[in-house]
């Protein structure tokens, strides 16, 4: 594909052809609790003998050949927040800046429907390695017409000041990450303006993670261009879209047509991403003010209701009720609501709802539910740094007491998405780096879980100290004693008073007073009372007839979720892992708190035992999953420093493992070498990758090559919506 001098423009696939293919981009990781960024040249077929395989489930966007979509119309896209900064390289960006990112800047490389990396030839001719002794040479050979929105060539003077800014060396640049930067040496103009050579001080296996965003000179140039200057606009971009506009006071950000954009033309005229809240999203759509959506699974039961039967809003989307969530409404509920008035009022107000319900439900007639995976996988953490998960023969009993395939079969199944548990911390299926290491750790064995336990001296029935008995506690931080299924307090799993002796009765009691006392200790820098089970939920078959213990200690940890309408997942998940640890003699303490503090001041903090939280995919795991699993290194102050490593758990082997992944040039040893890096970390049982993320989206029925894009990058200038009696190709099976 790569040529020297003016030459033709590589042909360019249609969307229908590219569902197949699927373009791609770079995806840093971010641990993320709602949300929420991932070598190769080609993409080889994957083998049966591939340990990768193939994506769970392929991207779902109603892919159309640009001939069918209309040129011009705006697309109304809901989003979290509008960001605080337009620059993707600083601590405070989001998923928002991201996705603009991708319609404005350039990246060299993009990931395809497999999560693999892929040439972008939109700004790429070739990259290649060109040297490796005595340095390791990356030569790029840029698209001939690729320029600025200013007119500027992109060139080798936007990839060194991207370089200086990123490399570490200036601190008075306030960058978030500088990983593969800190390897150039240096970055210079190669045979003609269309070369960039960049040489590498030690060998980096990931060079093709860099330069994706790319910004122009004009914000990486300077230290106040970069804090600063690229927060709130980018006056110089070069993609398919640029940035009209940031307002901030209407919650939206407006991209238009870049005028000077050399690829396929750009079939809308707009992007207008629009702030909506997500528990406000099923109401947006209803009210037609938004056209496209990440949903829930209620919003998505909701467009399928408004389809009615054998309607299409259906058929995209899985439909039916969750019957392991406890609040999920019937398919019969009225997706209005309603509110008890009387007499003439009540005659009044059945009809005004009656009429906002059927304008509602024609409005939402005119959706369907496009539906894929997340390139993100939930996990279950454990927190290693102390209490009685520093043992790792209890993280292990924990790991061996679950049962993933259940636990992904009650969050995906509902849905009609791939139920399969996830085999690796550092990719997913269809990844390169992605091969089933679970075995490292064993799968579901109440048995061989109880006997971890008892080989760490935890007895069932074991004496437990007296402790004061605590005062409730107030609604922030503190764990409440007190009724067990109070909604608003805490459930202890297994605690059933029904059948048992007084003596019994009064251990139990003790139990109770014990883990007050245990979470007024461990809350004091904050949290709230939480996550419960359904109400009148006895313990399991074949549950201990009491609590493990430990030097008068008992066994019981502190399970943390975030609160709000859209953790429901999780709190079906958090409640199955409970009654899954009480069969093997772990008491859990669940708790709920905001979902703003979650993550720093408990998962971040360190202040949980047990907790559910998610992590993006990443395409070069040696680079961006180093610091999520490497050895805590203890702070002159006796604090540790962990880096992303929240769990607290970490090997000295694991760490050599990435460093040589890093480090090498041959693609299939490092790819090697990272799935025995994740070996070792399921080995050490300090978190376990449960299930892939469902990813619903609510798109209009005319909306084409947009939806649910799994692991591939969306292309933006295909984007649109379809001609008058033109059909989209049909969805993936």
């Amino acid at each position: 594909m790569s040529h020297d001098g003016v030459g033709p423009r590589p042909a360019r696939q249609s969307p229908a052809c590219r569902a197949t293919r699927g373009p791609g981009a770079v995806m840093r990781p971010v641990a993320f609790l709602t949300a929420g960024a991932l070598a190769v040249t080609a993409l080889a077929g994957c083998s049966s003998e591939d340990p990768a395989g193939k994506p769970l489930a392929g991207q779902d966007i109603a892919p159309a050949a640009r001939s069918q979509v209309a040129d011009g119309g705006t697309l109304r896209w809901a989003v979290d927040a509008v960001p605080e900064t337009l620059n993707t390289f600083q601590a405070d960006a989001d998923a928002t800046t991201s996705r603009i990112a991708q319609a404005v800047l350039p990246s060299m490389y993009r990931l395809n429907e497999s999560g693999r990396p892929e040439i972008n030839p939109d700004y790429l001719e070739s990259a290649e390695v060109v040297d490796t002794e005595p340095r390791q040479v990356v030569l790029y050979k840029l698209h001939q017409q690729a320029v600025w929105s200013d007119g500027r060539e992109i060139g080798a003077a936007d990839f060194a000041a991207q370089w200086r800014a990123l490399s570490g060396k200036d601190t008075a640049y306030w960058t978030a990450r500088n990983a593969g930067y800190d390897r150039i040496e240096r970055i210079e103009r190669g045979a003609n303006d269309l070369e960039v050579k960049v040489t590498f001080t030690r060998p980096y296996a990931d060079w093709q993670s860099l330069f994706s965003p790319l910004y122009p000179k004009e914000v990486m140039g300077t230290p106040d261009s970069f804090n600063d200057g690229a927060r709130k606009k980018l006056k110089v971009t070069a993609g398919p879209f640029t940035v009209r506009e940031a307002d901030r006071k209407d919650d939206e950000v407006t991209l238009a047509r870049n005028p000077r954009w050399w690829g396929d033309p750009v079939k809308l005229s707009e992007i207008v991403l629009r702030a909506v809240p997500r528990e406000e999203r099923s109401a947006a759509l209803a009210a037609g003010a938004v056209d496209l959506a990440e949903i829930d699974a209620p919003a998505a039961r909701r467009i399928a209701l408004a389809a009615g039967p054998g309607g299409t809003g259906a058929s995209r989307q899985g439909g039916g009720r969750n019957t392991d969530d406890p609040k999920a409404p019937s398919p019969s509920a009225d997706p209005s609501g309603s509110d008890e008035t009387t007499g003439d009022e009540e005659s009044g107000s059945r009809a005004q709802g009656s009429r906002s319900a059927a304008d509602a439900a024609r409005t939402l007639r005119g959706f369907e539910v496009r539906k894929s995976l997340e390139p993100a996988y939930t996990q279950l953490a454990l927190n290693g740094a102390d209490g009685p998960l520093a043992d790792e023969r209890v993280r292990r009993a924990v790991a061996r007491a679950l049962d993933r395939e259940a636990l992904a079969k009650a969050v995906l199944k509902p849905l009609g998405l791939p139920a399969e548990p996830v085999g690796s911390h550092l990719a997913l299926a269809g990844q390169a780096a992605y091969a089933d290491s679970s075995g490292a750790l064993g799968g579901q064995d109440t048995d061989e879980a109880q006997a971890l336990l008892a080989d760490a001296g935890w007895v069932p029935g074991g004496p437990v100290k007296k402790q004061k008995k605590e005062n409730a506690a107030g609604p922030e931080g503190e764990t409440a004693t007190g009724n067990p299924t109070d909604e608003d307090g805490t459930y202890i799993v297994g605690e059933d008073n029904k059948g048992r002796t007084d003596a019994e009765l009064e251990e139990a009691e003790e139990y109770r007073r014990q883990l007050a006392q245990d979470g007024k200790q461990h809350h004091q820098s904050g949290g709230a009372p939480g996550a419960y089970a359904p109400k009148g939920t006895a313990a399991p078959a074949g549950a201990p007839a009491g609590p493990l213990a430990k030097d008068g200690r008992p066994l019981t940890l502190r399970f943390v979720l975030p609160s709000g309408p859209g953790s429901r997942a999780l709190h079906t998940v958090a409640d199955r892992i409970s009654r899954m640890l009480e069969r093997v003699g772990i008491h859990t303490e669940t708790t709920k708190v905001p979902e703003e503090s979650y993550f720093k001041d408990h998962i971040a903090s360190g202040e949980y035992d047990l907790a559910l939280y998610s992590w993006p995919a990443s395409a070069f795991p040696a680079t961006d999953a180093r610091p999520i699993y490497a050895k805590p290194v203890p702070a002159a102050d006796g604090s540790l420093t962990v880096e992303q490593n929240y769990t607290r758990v970490g090997t000295d082997q694991v760490d050599q493992l990435f460093d040589q992944a890093v480090a090498t040039l041959d693609q299939e040893e490092s790819r090697d070498l990272v799935r025995k890096a994740d070996a070792r970390i399921w080995a050490a049982a300090g978190s376990i990758p449960l299930y892939q993320r469902p990813q619903l989206i609510a798109a209009r029925k005319n909306l084409a090559n947009t939806g649910a894009f799994g692991f591939a990058t969306p292309v933006y200038e295909d984007m649109g919506f379809l001609k008058k009696n033109a059909r989209p190709a049909a969805g993936p099976s």
